[in-house]
């Protein structure tokens, strides 16, 4: 039977791009992170800047927050790739770039793979030729039909990821809309990983431990998501995250928090430019 799922980007992804691209025209150097290949790939239309969820002053700790996970992933990968790890998986990819932005990381020998439903990843292959800049060999694209009960790490082996040697594992903006039993699954994966690999997963705290400014923030969102049809579905505090690390397995697990990544990449800023204490880290090691 033909296949007559629509190829198309995940407006979730789309906006992500948007909200790094939007830091580079909305927020003054310098810049926490640098991405423009996302809004090619996205290809919004000259109009993108004046979306309703583009508005440079109601969504700055928004895509302050976007670009301080991107910029600590990526500031994780080169530490680890630096001391010797060749593998980096991105679990709901989106439109993710790291293979396009950081070519000399691929050419060096990191094989990036990239997992992801396998309409949006088909859109992504194609809009990534359309571009000129096609799929180069240090990236693997793993389509995986959750809906249907895809087994991602099934998919990524065969895709070629070696199971013997560690790796660097993202999971960002993603746990949010899975249930609690897919996150402990995913967890369990992961830390049955070869000895050295790491975990970087973000996750939603529960509005009430939250202060009422960034409790309204969320609030407000979580009614966004639940009518776009994209609802949030788990919260954790950053204890239980933690716990649910240790349970799945994992030697070492730590908390990186929003005041943690503002410390980090946004002290000194003149604009008073800092992410929302929302969405957290956990950084879980084999």
């Amino acid at each position: 039977m033909e296949d007559s799922r629509v190829e198309q980007a995940d407006h979730t992804a789309v906006r992500v791009a948007l909200w790094r691209a939007l830091h580079l025209r909305a927020d003054p150097p310098p810049y926490v992170f640098e991405d423009e290949v996302g809004l090619r790939l996205a290809a919004p239309g000259d109009d993108w800047p004046r979306r309703p969820d583009m508005d440079p002053e109601g969504t700055r700790t928004f895509r302050a927050g976007v670009v301080a996970r991107a910029r600590f992933v990526e500031d994780l990968v080169t530490a680890e790739a630096a001391r010797g790890v060749t593998q980096y998986v991105v679990l709901g990819a989106g439109l993710d770039t790291f293979a396009q932005r950081r070519p000399e990381e691929v050419a060096a020998g990191l094989r990036v793979f990239e997992v992801d439903r396998p309409g949006p990843q088909a859109w992504k292959r194609q809009r990534l030729a359309d571009l000129g800049l096609g799929v180069p060999e240090g990236l693997r694209l793993v389509p995986v039909d959750f809906e249907t009960g895809g087994s991602w790490w099934k998919e990524l082996v065969a895709a070629g990821f070696d199971a013997g040697r560690p790796a660097v594992v993202a999971c960002t903006g993603v746990s949010m809309y899975l249930t609690l039993e897919a996150i402990t699954a995913t967890l369990r994966q992961v830390a049955a990983l070869a000895p050295g690999s790491t975990l970087a997963m973000t996750f939603m705290q529960p509005a009430e431990l939250l202060e009422p400014r960034t409790r309204a923030l969320l609030e407000n969102t979580t009614r966004m998501a639940r009518a776009s049809g994209t609802p949030f579905l788990s919260f954790f505090s950053p204890r239980e995250m933690l716990d649910l690390a240790r349970e799945a397995g994992f030697t070492e697990v730590r908390h990186v928090s929003a005041e943690d990544l503002a410390r980090r990449y946004f002290d000194g800023r003149a604009d008073g430019l800092r992410p929302e204490p929302a969405e957290e880290l956990l950084v879980a090691s084999v």
